[in-house]
């Protein structure tokens, strides 16, 4: 794929209860992707993603979960579950959307540009939940973290997307 910007905002993905995210409205926002499973050692990290979302969605993050299930067999449940058991577990209110995979033929189109514009040691396949690739205002792709990166050492690079 091009590393072309608006490859970015042409993407599009669908929440957890159906309804679309058009990626052409985070158009001057700086986009947190991540995906997620409800029980895997990281899982935790979904308090640190929250506290990223409430302390930076109003000077323009977005933050966005993605579940997936094909590391371990970590995320068993379905989107209603699943939504259910981070809104009770750890009271996250950024977008979930619904369960999708992240490698091989099938992996959504979110993931398959996301890893073409930012491999990791040469490595671009999505090796463990809670990886995280972050994207600035213009649509490209700054930074990719491993699942032991956690959200609280991300935020100096988010604050520093955040003005420019």
């Amino acid at each position: 794929m091009s590393g072309d910007n608006e490859t970015f905002y042409a993407l599009s993905a669908v929440s957890a209860k159906g309804e679309p995210i058009n990626f052409t409205d985070f158009r001057g926002k700086v986009v947190l992707i991540v995906n997620v499973a409800s029980k895997c050692g990281f899982t935790p990290q979904y308090k640190g993603l929250e506290e990223l979302h409430e302390k930076f969605a109003d000077r323009g993050l977005v933050v966005l979960g993605f579940p997936c299930n094909q590391f371990g067999a970590q995320e068993p449940g379905q989107e209603e579950e699943i939504v259910e058991f981070c809104s009770r577990t750890f009271n996250v209110k950024f977008p979930i959307t619904k369960k999708i995979e992240v490698n091989g033929d099938n992996a959504h189109p979110v993931y398959k540009y996301l890893k073409s514009q930012k491999s990791w040691l040469g490595f671009s396949g999505i090796k463990w939940n809670f990886e995280k690739f972050l994207i600035n205002k213009k649509g490209v792709v700054t930074a990719r973290y491993t699942s032991v990166s956690t959200p609280e050492g991300m935020v100096a690079d988010i604050e520093a997307l955040l003005k420019e």
